[in-house]
């Protein structure tokens, strides 16, 4: 055989294995991505039920809120400043579930992965954002009960070490969120618990299958 049908024999099975790799290409893209999709919706699930939650927890805080100031005494500081504070923080978290939800349905998974990816990575680091925000509310959740007429000048000493050492450590247990909640710990066990009912889980496994077709176009 000449080398000029030899060549011609490599180019004809070459252009058969590209199709064959671009065919396995978008049916590995359209099953990952579907099931991207899917995973996406557990997100979708968890972020309108938190709306709903959040709307009716703001309205019960709010009336609490409103009925302290409006019959306001010394005795009530603690719980407004304690409730406006959780009060803040949790409208923060009901924008957050907005935003998020907004996003999730704004990603098109027939786009480009890269695409695909930065906003699914956009999302998740919000998400994790958000979890950190909402540990600053666990020290006002020892405090929103004190009773400003006799706390602390005629709490007996014992009573002030109890409240020093039981807000201490909601301050150390905020503390630690804010520190360690970072997407350098993403791998670690603790953090996928941690974020996982604000759907930072099914993010990361939508990231996963989105990397695995980007994985496969290198390789081929």
């Amino acid at each position: 055989m000449e080398n000029k049908d030899l060549f011609s024999l490599w180019k004809s099975q070459g252009v058969g294995i590209d199709e064959v790799m671009e065919v396995n290409y978008r049916l590995l893209k359209e099953v990952k991505a579907s099931k991207a999709q899917l995973a996406m919706e557990s997100l979708k699930k968890i972020k309108t039920t938190g709306i709903v939650a959040a709307i009716t927890y703001l309205t019960i805080l709010g009336l609490m809120l409103a009925y302290a100031i409006a019959h306001y005494s010394p005795a009530s500081n603690y719980f407004i400043v304690s409730m406006g504070i959780i009060f803040a923080i949790n409208v923060k978290a009901f924008y957050d579930y907005v935003k998020h939800l907004v996003w999730a349905h704004q990603i098109n998974y027939d786009g480009p992965i890269m695409e695909v990816q930065e906003k699914l990575s956009r999302l998740r680091l919000s998400i994790v954002k958000h979890c950190r925000a909402m540990s600053l509310q666990l020290p006002f959740w020892t405090t929103f009960y004190l009773n400003g007429t006799w706390f602390p000048q005629n709490a007996g000493w014992p009573y002030l070490v109890f409240q020093t050492l039981f807000t201490g450590l909601f301050c150390y247990a905020t503390y630690w969120a804010l520190k360690n909640l970072r997407m350098e710990n993403s791998d670690k066990k603790w953090f996928k618990w941690l974020v996982a009912g604000s759907g930072g889980e099914a993010t990361a496994r939508a990231m996963r299958l989105m990397k695995d077709i980007e994985e496969f176009k290198k390789e081929a």
